[in-house]
């Protein structure tokens, strides 16, 4: 998993350059070395038997493949929109903390700044890593005591209370979505399968033989780009706060827009409990 999120985050062009290129040289080497040790005329003969195993063989992998690129695509627009609809409950507490009581309701608007400050500067840089960041978890450990200390004492201040509490929770589901997320959403067996799959896969027009050299390397090589090309984007899309292609933190810099001048660069406070 370090190679695989070390790949992801190095220069996209680097890494589709290097990967394409590491596939187009072992599959077309192994069939050119194929042919110079065996000859195209011993090879021919397997033509039949191997094109239909190779069939086989391709669709199972072809399955596969696309298998995995939907789920992580999947998993990169869920959580596109557990972001979205976390800044959303920022937003919208934002705005029912002006209708409850002071001073509570000034205390919950820095906490919610603190939070979402922490949240852009300071989480967003350690999901790339595939970690929480502490201080975000004391910011939210201080907003949801800052919740806790309203007292509900009429029947609007019991309601509002209990919106408080529903967008927190939103706040806080929607934070460990984005944190599970952050470790991609392929298990390491299965990259070991996908990668093993291709080496078999790209290995296998070495048993081919045409008379006609520069159209088996085409279609060597064809077949070689579009594997890497594919397992290049199930890649960039499994680890979505991590590398070039990478969710964004427009959603929360929105939230920060709501809020009033004075409290969107506001420091972190001290907490001495922290929610992780």
């Amino acid at each position: 998993m370090l190679l695989l999120r070390a790949l992801n985050s190095a220069p996209i062009w680097l890494v589709i350059l290097g990967v394409v290129a590491a596939l187009e040289l072992y599959s077309v080497g192994l069939m050119l070395l194929s042919r110079k040790k065996l000859g195209p005329d011993r090879l021919k003969p397997n033509n039949e038997v191997a094109g239909f195993k190779f069939s086989v063989i391709g669709v199972l992998y072809a399955v596969l493949l696309a298998f995995v690129v939907i789920a992580v695509w999947q998993n990169y627009n869920n959580t596109e929109i557990a972001v979205r609809n976390e800044a959303k409950a920022v937003g919208d507490l934002t705005q029912l903390s002006y209708a409850l009581p002071e001073p509570e309701g000034s205390a919950i608007r820095t906490s919610l700044a603190d939070y979402a400050n922490e949240v852009r500067q300071s989480e967003w840089a350690t999901m790339a890593t595939g970690l929480p960041s502490k201080t975000t978890g004391d910011a939210l450990a201080h907003l949801t005591q800052a919740i806790f200390d309203l007292h509900a004492d009429q029947i609007r201040d019991l309601a509002l209370f209990q919106q408080s509490l529903h967008l927190l929770a939103a706040i806080q589901d929607n934070r460990n979505e984005r944190l599970d997320s952050a470790n991609g959403s392929v298990p390491p067996i299965l990259w070991f399968v996908l990668i093993a799959g291709a080496i078999i896969t790209l290995g296998y027009p070495a048993f081919f033989g045409t008379t006609n050299l520069v159209a088996q390397i085409l279609m060597t090589a064809t077949l070689a780009a579009l594997v890497a090309l594919t397992l290049l984007l199930a890649l960039l899309l499994d680890f979505p706060f991590t590398g070039q292609v990478s969710v964004s933190s427009g959603a929360f810099d929105e939230a920060l827009q709501q809020m009033p001048p004075h409290l969107k660069g506001h420091p972190p406070p001290e907490t001495e409990n922290s929610l992780p």
